[in-house]
């Protein structure tokens, strides 16, 4: 275990709660999936995010193989096209980081069928990766009896998202395991999150373009960018900064149309500067807020997965979501509640 990983404080109460049970009775273990309202690859360089985790959720059974090495995967999720086979070297390494690092031999017979299932639809940005190693975590740990608790589940989820990543933030891993509105943060001494409480509800449509990024060339792609223009870069971060302390700010305070214009800002930062939007995620935007949305973004890596549009109203977000169903680029909508 690294020492970042040793000293991970969780500043939750709660959380979900898994009873473990022998293996000869596997039950179906859970990870959300999740939606970035702040904070695209900036959180990466410890500054400051807004995750909101969704009710969908990934969910994995582990039951023994007598007489098989290793592990082998039936991957039943209900993903957009193309995703699980684009991903399924990332997927491989992501699952052999956790069952090594919670240090399990599955040598000389003793191999496991790990099956993946639920309602979340991967797609990027939805952090479906996340919600995988989350939810294997969880059904590792009642298959071997290993009794582990939140923030070890959510350890093992965040060594896991390094075969997908290369480098994870931490918040993916952090909004799966907890769920709810969190703001997060990365630091030397261990990712910091608290719960965001606000003094009204709000309203997210969430659009899929169906299309599949490497989350690990786009993230190299900005830490490139950051090494080569290292004074722009931190110029953008400040001005990164201002744009998600005021909308935790306001989250707070309940001011979702001030939510919604930083919204508005954060992407135009993800679309000039980082360079992260495609035509469908454009085409997104720019009718959720012709439809009346509060502001809409990318969310997640970008060059294709999701956008997503703020309403303050249910019948403010059926609206919106009747008008990006409209557009071809549109591959799923969904419809949540902050």
């Amino acid at each position: 275990m690294s020492a970042r990983l040793a000293v991970m404080k969780t500043h939750l109460q709660g959380g979900l709660k898994q009873q473990v049970k022998d293996c000869t009775e596997a039950h179906k273990h859970k990870g959300f999936g999740k939606v970035i309202l702040f904070g695209e690859h900036f959180v990466v360089y410890e500054l400051p995010s807004v995750v909101c985790a969704v009710k969908e959720y990934t969910d994995c059974m582990v039951e023994r193989a007598p007489g098989t090495d290793g592990w082998t995967v039936v991957d039943n999720r209900p993903a957009v096209p193309g995703y699980i086979t684009s991903k399924a070297a990332e997927q491989a390494l992501a699952h052999d980081l956790v069952i090594k690092h919670l240090g399990l031999d599955l040598s000389n017979g003793k191999g496991i069928k790990i099956t993946l299932g639920g309602p979340l639809v991967p797609t990027s940005g939805i952090g479906a990766s996340a919600s995988n190693v989350c939810a294997l975590a969880r059904a590792l740990s009642e298959c071997f009896d290993l009794n582990l608790n939140e923030e070890q589940v959510n350890q093992a989820a965040y060594v896991g998202e390094g075969g997908y990543h290369g480098t994870p933030s931490g918040i993916d891993n952090t909004a799966a395991t907890f769920g709810g509105l969190l703001q997060f943060r990365r630091s030397k001494n261990g990712p910091v999150f608290n719960p965001l409480k606000t003094k009204s509800s709000a309203y997210l449509v969430v659009v899929s373009t169906g299309i599949t990024a490497s989350t690990t060339k786009v993230v190299g792609d900005v830490r490139r960018m950051k090494e080569e223009k290292p004074a722009w870069f931190d110029s953008l971060s400040k001005e990164y900064t201002r744009i998600a302390t005021g909308g935790i700010a306001a989250a707070e305070a309940g001011d979702w149309k001030r939510v919604g214009a930083l919204m508005n800002e954060n992407h135009e930062i993800l679309k000039n500067e980082l360079l992260l939007t495609i035509p469908e995620l454009e085409a997104i935007v720019t009718t959720a807020r012709s439809a009346g949305a509060l502001g809409a973004k990318l969310s997640g890596t970008g060059r294709g997965g999701i956008a997503i549009a703020l309403c303050d109203t249910k019948e403010l977000q059926r609206n919106v979501a009747a008008a990006v169903r409209r557009l071809p680029s549109a591959k799923f909508v969904f419809e949540y509640q902050i």
